[in-house]
Protein backbone atom coordinates (compact mmCIF):
# COMPACT_ATOMS: atom_id res chain seq x y z
CA UNK A 1 0.00 0.00 0.00
CA UNK A 2 1.45 3.68 -1.36
CA UNK A 3 0.60 7.07 -0.56
CA UNK A 4 1.87 10.48 -0.88
CA UNK A 5 3.26 12.71 1.82
CA UNK A 6 2.42 16.24 0.97
CA UNK A 7 6.08 18.24 2.49
CA UNK A 8 6.47 21.87 1.13
CA UNK A 9 9.97 22.64 -0.14
CA UNK A 10 11.53 25.27 2.13
CA UNK A 11 11.98 27.60 -0.94
CA UNK A 12 8.13 27.60 -2.04
CA UNK A 13 5.92 30.14 -1.68
CA UNK A 14 4.19 30.02 1.37
CA UNK A 15 0.63 29.96 -0.40
CA UNK A 16 1.79 27.40 -2.87
CA UNK A 17 -1.37 25.10 -4.76
CA UNK A 18 0.58 22.37 -5.18
CA UNK A 19 3.45 20.76 -2.35
CA UNK A 20 5.84 18.44 -3.93
CA UNK A 21 5.35 15.04 -2.44
CA UNK A 22 7.02 12.27 -0.57
CA UNK A 23 6.23 8.62 -0.14
CA UNK A 24 5.10 6.10 2.18
CA UNK A 25 4.76 2.78 2.24
CA UNK A 26 2.59 0.26 4.70
CA UNK A 27 4.39 -3.01 4.71
CA UNK A 28 4.73 -6.13 6.76
CA UNK A 29 7.53 -5.72 9.53
CA UNK A 30 10.47 -7.54 9.28
CA UNK A 31 13.41 -8.79 11.82
CA UNK A 32 15.67 -6.01 10.08
CA UNK A 33 13.17 -3.57 10.90
CA UNK A 34 13.36 -4.27 15.08
CA UNK A 35 16.06 -2.03 15.62
CA UNK A 36 14.09 0.97 14.35
CA UNK A 37 11.19 0.11 15.65
CA UNK A 38 12.28 0.11 19.24
CA UNK A 39 14.01 3.44 18.54
CA UNK A 40 10.23 4.48 17.39
CA UNK A 41 8.71 3.30 20.68
CA UNK A 42 10.82 4.35 22.62
CA UNK A 43 11.09 7.99 21.66
CA UNK A 44 7.32 8.12 21.54
CA UNK A 45 6.65 6.54 24.97
CA UNK A 46 9.98 6.28 26.67
CA UNK A 47 11.44 3.29 29.34
CA UNK A 48 7.90 3.73 31.03
CA UNK A 49 5.97 1.63 28.19
CA UNK A 50 7.31 -1.70 29.61
CA UNK A 51 5.58 -1.09 32.73
CA UNK A 52 2.09 -0.71 31.24
CA UNK A 53 -0.49 -3.59 31.62
CA UNK A 54 -1.01 -3.84 27.92
CA UNK A 55 2.44 -5.10 27.78
CA UNK A 56 1.84 -8.46 30.22
CA UNK A 57 -0.20 -9.12 27.09
CA UNK A 58 2.25 -9.06 24.50
CA UNK A 59 5.27 -9.34 26.82
CA UNK A 60 7.21 -12.73 24.94
CA UNK A 61 4.51 -13.25 22.25
CA UNK A 62 4.36 -12.46 18.52
CA UNK A 63 2.01 -10.53 17.35
CA UNK A 64 -1.14 -12.18 15.33
CA UNK A 65 0.39 -13.23 11.97
CA UNK A 66 -0.05 -10.28 9.27
CA UNK A 67 -0.72 -7.66 11.90
CA UNK A 68 2.74 -6.21 12.94
CA UNK A 69 3.12 -3.16 10.26
CA UNK A 70 5.69 -0.07 9.29
CA UNK A 71 5.54 2.63 7.20
CA UNK A 72 8.43 3.14 5.64
CA UNK A 73 9.48 6.49 3.52
CA UNK A 74 10.52 6.43 0.37
CA UNK A 75 14.30 6.30 1.48
CA UNK A 76 13.17 3.40 3.84
CA UNK A 77 13.39 5.36 6.82
CA UNK A 78 10.64 4.34 9.34
CA UNK A 79 8.09 6.67 9.89
CA UNK A 80 5.35 4.50 12.08
CA UNK A 81 4.64 1.16 13.93
CA UNK A 82 1.19 -0.50 14.55
CA UNK A 83 0.89 -3.85 16.26
CA UNK A 84 -1.73 -6.25 17.32
CA UNK A 85 -1.86 -9.19 19.54
CA UNK A 86 -3.82 -12.38 20.04
CA UNK A 87 -5.65 -11.82 23.21
CA UNK A 88 -8.95 -13.80 24.75
CA UNK A 89 -11.71 -10.73 25.59
CA UNK A 90 -13.34 -12.83 28.80
CA UNK A 91 -13.00 -16.77 29.01
CA UNK A 92 -11.85 -18.12 24.92
CA UNK A 93 -13.64 -15.46 23.09
CA UNK A 94 -10.69 -14.63 20.45
CA UNK A 95 -9.78 -11.13 20.04
CA UNK A 96 -7.05 -8.66 19.09
CA UNK A 97 -4.96 -6.03 21.12
CA UNK A 98 -3.95 -3.11 19.49
CA UNK A 99 -0.76 -1.30 20.28
CA UNK A 100 1.52 0.32 20.61
CA UNK A 101 1.01 2.92 17.31
CA UNK A 102 3.82 5.42 17.21
CA UNK A 103 4.61 7.85 14.79
CA UNK A 104 7.63 9.35 14.25
CA UNK A 105 8.03 13.24 15.38
CA UNK A 106 8.43 14.57 11.92
CA UNK A 107 5.56 12.68 10.75
CA UNK A 108 2.80 13.06 13.46
CA UNK A 109 1.22 16.03 11.27
CA UNK A 110 0.57 14.33 8.48
CA UNK A 111 -1.96 11.87 9.10
CA UNK A 112 -0.29 8.77 9.30
CA UNK A 113 -1.58 7.51 12.30
CA UNK A 114 -5.07 7.18 10.76
CA UNK A 115 -3.84 5.77 7.88
CA UNK A 116 -1.74 2.78 10.22
CA UNK A 117 -5.47 2.18 11.68
CA UNK A 118 -7.06 2.13 9.17
CA UNK A 119 -5.00 -0.39 7.13
CA UNK A 120 -4.35 -2.80 10.14
CA UNK A 121 -7.90 -3.09 10.82
CA UNK A 122 -8.38 -3.46 7.13
CA UNK A 123 -6.12 -6.26 7.45
CA UNK A 124 -7.67 -7.84 10.55
CA UNK A 125 -10.81 -8.03 9.21
CA UNK A 126 -10.00 -9.69 6.09
CA UNK A 127 -7.82 -12.14 7.77
CA UNK A 128 -10.99 -13.26 9.95
CA UNK A 129 -10.75 -11.44 13.04
CA UNK A 130 -13.78 -10.54 14.90
CA UNK A 131 -12.57 -7.88 17.77
CA UNK A 132 -10.05 -5.44 18.87
CA UNK A 133 -9.35 -4.16 22.13
CA UNK A 134 -7.15 -0.49 23.30
CA UNK A 135 -6.03 0.96 25.87
CA UNK A 136 -5.63 4.88 24.19
CA UNK A 137 -7.60 7.99 23.92
CA UNK A 138 -11.25 7.46 23.55
CA UNK A 139 -11.44 10.76 21.85
CA UNK A 140 -8.85 9.82 19.23
CA UNK A 141 -9.88 6.05 18.22
CA UNK A 142 -13.43 7.00 18.57
CA UNK A 143 -13.49 8.33 14.99
CA UNK A 144 -12.33 4.38 14.14
CA UNK A 145 -15.48 2.84 15.76
CA UNK A 146 -13.71 2.09 19.47
CA UNK A 147 -16.34 2.49 22.45
CA UNK A 148 -16.33 1.53 25.97
CA UNK A 149 -19.69 -0.09 25.79
CA UNK A 150 -17.94 -3.00 24.53
CA UNK A 151 -15.61 -3.32 27.61
CA UNK A 152 -17.85 -2.67 30.45
CA UNK A 153 -17.81 -6.23 31.89
CA UNK A 154 -13.83 -7.20 30.66
CA UNK A 155 -10.85 -6.47 33.03
CA UNK A 156 -7.43 -5.94 32.16
CA UNK A 157 -4.73 -8.07 34.28
CA UNK A 158 -3.43 -4.50 35.61
CA UNK A 159 -4.48 -1.65 36.21
CA UNK A 160 -5.88 1.15 33.31
CA UNK A 161 -8.26 3.48 33.46
CA UNK A 162 -11.83 2.47 32.39
CA UNK A 163 -12.47 5.30 30.46
CA UNK A 164 -9.57 4.35 27.81
CA UNK A 165 -10.32 0.93 27.67
CA UNK A 166 -12.08 0.30 24.47
CA UNK A 167 -13.49 -2.05 21.84
CA UNK A 168 -14.10 -2.76 18.36
CA UNK A 169 -16.60 -5.42 16.77
CA UNK A 170 -15.13 -5.59 13.18
CA UNK A 171 -17.73 -8.22 13.24
CA UNK A 172 -21.37 -7.17 14.32
CA UNK A 173 -22.06 -9.25 17.69
CA UNK A 174 -18.59 -9.99 18.55
CA UNK A 175 -18.10 -8.81 21.62
CA UNK A 176 -21.92 -9.36 22.71
CA UNK A 177 -21.71 -10.76 26.61
CA UNK A 178 -17.79 -10.62 26.63
CA UNK A 179 -16.90 -10.46 30.40
CA UNK A 180 -14.09 -11.58 32.47
CA UNK A 181 -10.28 -11.49 32.42
CA UNK A 182 -8.57 -9.88 29.11
CA UNK A 183 -6.03 -12.75 28.76
CA UNK A 184 -3.03 -13.37 26.31
CA UNK A 185 -3.13 -15.77 23.33
CA UNK A 186 -0.91 -16.49 20.17
CA UNK A 187 2.83 -18.20 19.94
CA UNK A 188 5.07 -17.09 23.14
CA UNK A 189 8.80 -16.98 23.22
CA UNK A 190 9.79 -19.25 20.56
CA UNK A 191 8.44 -17.00 17.79
CA UNK A 192 9.08 -13.31 18.95
CA UNK A 193 10.77 -11.16 17.26
CA UNK A 194 12.93 -9.90 19.51
CA UNK A 195 13.82 -6.63 21.36
CA UNK A 196 16.82 -4.74 20.18
CA UNK A 197 19.59 -4.75 22.92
Amino acid sequence: MTFELATPHPLAPRLSPAPPTRAFEIVDETPADVPAREALLDAAFGPARFLKTCERLRDGRKPAPGLALVAKDDEGDMLATIRLWPIHAGGRRPALLLGPLAVADHARSLGLGGEMMRASLARARALGHRAVLLVGDEPYYRRFGFERRFTEKLVMPGPVERARFLGLELVAGALDGAKGRVTAGGLGDALHMPRAA
